[in-house]
């Protein structure tokens, strides 16, 4: 988030003290991370020990925390876990928020920073490691399990005739809803797609594991060490592998893209043989996901103007030259394989910049926010 909510320094402080117990020397809003449900700060406490601080509104999704905490006690030690309250809790409630604490990590996230062949086994031998944890009976019944389901590609195919009818006022709601028109038969194609795979994944019977759910580049720390740490668990997952293994060539970020990051990451994961319908399928469903989330975000107004004219940018980006569009159509794995048209029947229009730093939504999210 990248405005501060409406919740005082005097709530937070009186709630770390309260529950960790921690007194506060200082504490510094950060506005930093693509979920506008999610706010960080970070906390010094008078002995000098910083900290990172997370609130998020909403009800709290105990898997969010519990299951970092449950892969760290195993010994997985990149992955990054909330502090415990006094009481033995891994979050706590204030002004409408749950707050979790935990150890600041002084460093940079992979969209900043190129990993080594080094950090890209180590990050393999990670992975690898969180799919093969068993969990336990109580965590089975917290995590969701993956459906396949259509909830995200209704709600783009809805916005769909929205934006074909409605005339905004607002000018950034305006040109997203012009952006949007301009693709809007590739747009279509990326929804049927989502939906043909869907289909023919959910029809047969896959291998689960837990899963991160939003292994992009931002979820990534880097210490000035050279350790890694895996962060923002506000989405882990059963599902099949390629959950997290989508991200890996993927596009997301225009990170870990080339033959060399897919070549050593893998040599740390070892063998794995993904399944081409099911990276297509993830591929192409998170970028309905984006779609979904950044027409909410945009045209209904569930943003403050800082995060929504950045929305409004990166889903721009998302079909820029290289991104995830492309590289979701050249993972589809069917003989159709010419380039879909946007409205109008011209090809996709190329816009060129920067790409910028992000993810998602429920979370393909892009900047850390520790969770």
């Amino acid at each position: 988030m990248l405005t501060r909510p409406d919740i005082t320094d005097d709530q937070i402080i009186a709630c770390l003290r309260d529950n960790f117990p921690l007194d506060v020397a200082r504490l510094t809003f950060l506005p930093i991370g693509a979920d506008v449900n999610s706010v960080a700060f970070r906390i010094d406490g008078f002995d000098g020990s910083p900290y990172f601080l997370k609130l998020r509104r909403g009800p709290l999704n105990v898997a969010a925390v519990a299951v970092p905490a449950f892969l760290r006690a195993r010994g997985i030690r990149r992955v990054m876990a909330p502090i415990p309250t006094a009481a033995g809790e891994l979050s706590a409630s204030v002004g409408g928020f749950n707050l979790m604490l935990y150890p600041y990590f002084a460093g940079t996230n992979c969209f900043e920073t190129t990993l080594s062949k080094e950090q890209l086994i180590a990050l393999g031998e990670t992975m690898k490691a969180i799919h093969a944890s068993p969990l336990s009976a109580d965590l089975l019944a917290r995590v969701p399990r993956e459906t396949f389901g259509p909830r995200f590609r209704r709600v783009v195919r809805a916005f769909h005739r929205e934006v074909e009818r409605t005339v905004y006022d607002d000018p950034v709601a305006a040109r997203f809803a012009a952006f949007w028109g301009s693709k809007r038969g590739e747009i279509e194609t990326i929804v049927d797609r989502a939906e043909r795979l869907a289909e023919e994944i959910s029809s047969r019977t896959v291998e689960m594991c837990l899963c991160h759910g939003d292994l992009h580049g931002g979820n990534v720390l880097v210490a000035v060490s050279g350790e890694l740490s895996i962060v923002d668990w506000d989405d882990p997952i059963l599902a099949p592998k390629e959950r997290d293994l989508m991200f890996v060539g993927g596009g997301v970020g225009g990170v870990w893209n080339q033959e060399s990051d897919v070549r050593w990451f893998y040599v740390g994961y070892g063998e794995a043989s993904p399944d081409p319908n099911r990276l297509a399928y993830y591929r192409y469903e998170r970028i309905v996901e984006d779609l979904a989330a950044y027409a909410e975000e945009i045209l209904h107004g569930r943003a403050g103007p800082d995060d929504r004219e950045r929305g409004l940018r990166q889903q721009m980006s998302q079909f820029q030259p290289g991104g995830v569009v492309e590289i979701a159509h050249r993972t589809w794995p069917y003989p159709d394989r010419s380039a879909p048209v946007s409205g109008g029947g011209r090809a996709p229009a190329r816009e060129g910049g920067r790409r910028p730093r992000r993810g998602r939504r429920r979370s393909f999210r892009a900047e850390a926010t520790y969770g």
